[in-house]
């Protein structure tokens, strides 16, 4: 299938980033990100950067890419931990949680009143971390089938490292699934919960937002599903001849993120 885009974006006030495969390869800046967040600065254009990964909080993120020698503020971040915890305060407030995952998303449990519960939780939730064992997904096996809800921060099955592709939360979270069929439920793109909240945050109408990505399944039919504007980069998961694959289509697909203010004639 030949890949035919659409007239340039228009009405763009907004631009929603996901991160991993976007912006950045594990702890490599990705091309094009510099001359990016350089043109977002100089356009003044809102903007948001949205990320499934759960394992870092927004300061941690702030930090990472001060590292790589990018400077952008806290409030520009929403992770999956964040979505996660506001969802789960929503339905069971003061609730409990056994976590498999990383410091930003037990951090965003707190934040929302969650207590850590290895006992009786209300939630097993499970973010990517490298403390994953067979022992984490026993303890998860035996709480889900006394009673507690299975919640995943996010889909994905892989995500993007400098030298190739991991297992992600959707990976992590089969198993758990398989020994107990029950289901879990994924708070991050593509659930339309994340997406809203992206959306207030930008402070910006959908029709007028625009969603930058490396993933169909998740990005891509996040922003169509919202009514978004939507752009693929092939810096990160999906390929373009992946693009057959899918039964719906981006409207543009760039090389990278940083021919972008190009493309919406900055």
């Amino acid at each position: 299938m030949t890949y035919t885009p659409s007239a340039s974006p228009s009405n763009v006030r907004g631009i929603i980033c996901d991160m991993d495969g976007v912006i950045y390869h594990g702890n490599a800046l990705l091309p094009g990100t510099r001359p990016f967040i350089d043109w977002l600065r100089q356009s003044k254009t809102p903007f948001l950067f949205l990320t499934n990964s759960s394992e870092r909080s927004p300061r941690e993120l702030s930090e990472k890419l001060s590292r790589l020698g990018v400077l952008i503020e806290e409030s520009h971040f929403y992770t999956s931990a964040m979505a996660t915890a506001a969802f789960l305060a929503s339905q069971t407030p003061g609730g409990s949680a056994y976590v498999i995952g990383q410091p930003g998303l037990i951090h965003a449990l707190y934040e929302a009143g969650f207590s850590i519960n290895d006992v009786n939780p209300d939630y097993v939730v499970v973010g990517e971390t490298p403390m994953y064992t067979y022992e984490t997904i026993k303890k998860s096996v035996s709480l889900v089938r006394n009673g507690a809800k299975l919640i995943g921060t996010n889909p994905d099955l892989t995500g993007p490292v400098e030298h190739g592709i991991i297992p992600a939360c959707g990976a992590l979270v089969a198993p758990i699934e398989l020994a107990t069929g029950m289901k879990a439920y994924f708070v991050g793109k593509p659930n339309p919960l994340m997406m809203r909240s992206a959306l207030r945050l930008l402070g910006c109408p959908r029709e007028s937002a625009l969603i930058v990505g490396d993933r169909m399944d998740t990005d891509i039919l996040s922003g169509i599903e919202a009514g978004m504007q939507t752009v693929l980069v092939l810096s990160g998961v999906t390929r373009r001849e992946d693009l057959v694959r899918y039964s719906y289509r981006p409207n543009h697909v760039l090389d990278h993120v940083g021919l972008l203010p190009d493309l919406l004639g900055g």
